[in-house]
């Protein structure tokens, strides 16, 4: 009743609207009143038919605005009238949102019914809290998955991007994140997903129980561009309310590429000058507001960040890649070359990071983590040569002391799907590797 009488209570006394003047592929230029428009305004188009297609504002050309549709444009055409809505986008969370998926407009799309709104709004384009008055990141966050809770420990309100090239193991790796990691509350933006994976994620990876402490947000690949984009904002809306009520979020998002790309989409049509491999001057200015509204919040309650990062052709070093490594705490790698050997998940350690971990660690923990690393870095300058034949052992105690150990920690770091290693458990396995000694020819005798 509150979320209604708020509602009735934010309803305009006079409506503006305009005419649909011309359509320029999915562009619609809008006449009207210009000074009641402005960038994000949404705009309710008449088709011939009477049916309702919400367009939003995304610039002004020759005293006309610049509309993109939510939906299709069947049906509309010149003339055809469209009402301007006064209220900037916004939903009314609460805690009966868990356990449901919604659509980027937050409407339920699970056959469950509709879905008790609160009484606060939370705009879907919010602002991040005051950098001055955010809390710190701390304490560790229990991600299940061994290679990453050893290599790269994730704290409360930290932001990590996983970046890996297309069938690398990006999605298995976060369903396995989904089901294991210690938290609160989880919100999930599946963003130009394939709609066929959904409802495998939903029933495989979540099940019930994940499923019940989680919000879904799924906009597939088929969507418009502002139904993909919204989809994100709505995702990172819906874990600031969940944050504001004192609790530990999981926000995970798949992927932030495709959020990039929608955004590219809406630049291009706006007459926006592509820039680097095509991607406009707006993808690099949204991408870390979006991001940045991850993290410590002012009381109690954090978002723990988790964004898929999609490279394009397995390179790392491409402009939006490059970008949101530059904005985020950390980064976790996946190569190519590790999954065709067959160990997954496919992570890289050495070109894995985390910027809060040595913080948050012991010395004793950083001692090991400082070792095992040491030990992959050695084997991996000299792999050729080792797989060749070409390295004769004795030549190099290191060296030796790598190709040791080298089997153990590859099996450390493989992980079944279904498998979960706490963080006590992680450590204590990888104490258990690098405590063994070597063995010497005399004892192989």
């Amino acid at each position: 009743m509150q979320a209604l009488l708020a509602e009735i209570g934010a309803l305009p006394e006079v409506k503006h609207y305009g005419r649909v003047v011309s359509i320029q592929g999915l562009t619609v230029e809008v006449a009207g009143p210009l000074h009641a428009m402005g960038i994000g305004s949404r705009l309710s188009v008449s088709n011939r038919a009477g049916e309702q297609v919400i367009c939003e504002v995304v610039g002004f050309r020759d005293n006309r605005a610049l509309c993109l549709p939510f939906g299709a444009l069947s049906g509309i055409g010149v003339g055809c009238k469209a009402v301007l809505s006064a209220d900037e986008p916004h939903i009314y969370p609460s805690s009966a949102w868990l356990g449901r998926v919604v659509n980027a407009f937050g409407e339920p799309i699970d056959g469950k019914g509709p879905i008790a709104q609160g009484a606060v709004p939370y705009p879907l384009r919010n602002t991040p809290p005051p950098a001055h008055m955010r809390q710190r990141v701390k304490g560790k966050v229990d991600l299940g998955v061994r290679a990453l809770n050893t290599f790269t420990t994730v704290c409360r309100g930290q932001r990590m991007g996983i970046f890996a090239g297309s069938g690398v193991g990006k999605s298995v790796l976060l369903s396995m994140l989904a089901r294991n990691t210690a938290c609160d509350v989880s919100v999930i933006g599946l963003i130009g997903e394939r709609g066929r994976e959904v409802q495998e994620f939903i029933e495989d990876d979540l099940g019930p129980e994940g499923l019940a402490r989680s919000v879904v947000v799924v906009a597939t690949s088929d969507e418009p561009a502002l139904m993909r984009r919204q989809a994100a904002y709505l995702t990172l809306s819906l874990a600031e309310y969940f944050r504001d009520r004192d609790e530990d979020v999981l926000c995970m998002m798949d992927s932030v590429t495709r959020f990039a790309i929608a955004q590219r989409e809406i630049g291009l049509s706006t007459g926006e000058p592509p820039t680097s491999k095509g991607y406009t001057p707006t993808v690099f200015a949204e991408l870390p507001k979006l991001l940045e509204r991850a993290g410590p919040g002012m009381g109690k309650g954090s978002i723990t960040g988790l964004f898929t990062v999609l490279v394009d052709g397995d390179d790392h070093n491409e402009p939006v890649a490059d970008a949101v490594r530059s904005i985020l705490d950390g980064h976790i790698v996946m190569e190519r070359a590790i999954a065709e050997r067959g160990r997954y998940p496919a992570i890289n350690i050495l070109k894995s990071v985390s910027r809060t971990m040595p913080d948050c660690n012991a010395l004793e923990e950083n001692d090991l983590i400082r070792r095992a690393r040491g030990l992959l870095s050695t084997y991996d300058d000299m792999e050729e040569l080792i797989r060749l034949g070409a390295y004769r052992p004795g030549s190099d105690p290191l060296v030796d002391e790598a190709i040791h150990y080298q089997p153990a920690i590859e099996a450390f770091l493989a992980q079944r799907k279904d498998e979960a290693t706490s963080l006590a458990d992680g450590y204590a396995a990888l104490a258990d590797i690098l405590d063994r000694q070597p063995v010497t020819d005399e004892e192989a005798e």
